[in-house]
């Protein structure tokens, strides 16, 4: 998914002032709990900052 700077900003200030529900590209976007919503900041966070994503797992095969 294509994060923008605009998607984190709503994000965290939804955070801020304790809702779990905010637009994210467009979309309404309702989450569990606050800290699933940290936890989605912090993966927008290294995604726009070009890092690697802990929770994606790379396999690579060789022959």
């Amino acid at each position: 998914m294509s994060w923008t700077k605009e998607d984190l900003a709503n994000l965290k200030k939804a955070f801020a002032l304790g809702a779990k529900k905010t637009k994210i590209n467009g979309e309404e976007v309702e989450y569990r709990s606050l800290s699933e919503m940290k936890e989605i900041i912090d993966m927008i966070e290294r995604d726009l900052a070009g890092k690697p994503r802990s929770d994606f797992i790379h396999t690579i095969y060789e022959s």
